[in-house]
């Protein structure tokens, strides 16, 4: 649906509003009393990748970062500054890294061609590439887009799982585990790659 201006948006966000208040008078004056999600939700900036809505929570249940290609590298602090958050003040019981197929960051990573300022971000991509370059070798195109989809996700959770954020809290005996996931935009289904409760370092 093509919204043609900025006032489209504030009433689709007013009948949003209403619809909810509806149904639960209080909900908006309970959701800002407090915010206790179990899950932080790591994924792709992708527009067709919401986070609550593919895994059909409310507002308040999920703390969310997104970016391009659901990267976790130990030099964003802007990413790092979420976790810690998520994991220390919120104490969230779940991250999960969420990738999914068709990802046009994993697509230009894999573009023999220049695509400007990205580039630097999609050069984390092109590292998981050389990692990996073994499980690639004779891989038909599509087939090797949706691999990589899968193995930058597994990257990312070892990234997670080694930031010094969630290896204290596993020393510290936090109940937190890593997930990755992957989503698939054609059907709406998510698959669970791996996970790390910290019992098995990585």
């Amino acid at each position: 649906m093509k919204l043609n201006s900025i006032k489209d948006l504030i009433k689709r966000n007013r009948d949003w509003a209403n619809g909810i208040k509806k149904d639960d008078p209080d909900f908006f004056l309970t959701l800002s009393k407090q915010q206790t999600p179990d899950y932080l939700w790591i994924g792709c900036s992708d527009s067709r990748v919401p986070a609550n809505q593919i895994i059909n929570l409310p507002p308040g249940e999920v703390f969310v970062h997104r970016n391009i290609a659901n990267v976790v590298v130990h030099s964003d602090l802007n990413c790092l500054s979420v976790i810690q958050y998520a994991v220390e003040v919120l104490k969230v019981k779940h991250i999960i890294v969420c990738g999914h197929y068709g990802c046009g960051g994993i697509k230009a990573a894999l573009e023999d061609r220049s695509h400007g300022l990205i580039d630097n971000w999609l050069r984390h991509i092109k590292d998981v590439k050389r990692f990996n370059a073994d499980k690639l070798l004779n891989t038909a195109h599509d087939e090797k887009i949706d691999l990589m989809c899968e193995l930058n996700v597994l990257e990312q959770v070892n990234n997670v799982s080694n930031t010094t954020i969630v290896q204290d809290a596993w020393e510290k005996g936090a109940h937190l585990t890593v997930h990755g996931l992957i989503y698939n935009i054609e059907n709406g289904i998510l698959k669970e790659l791996t996970e790390n409760s910290g019992v098995t370092k990585v």
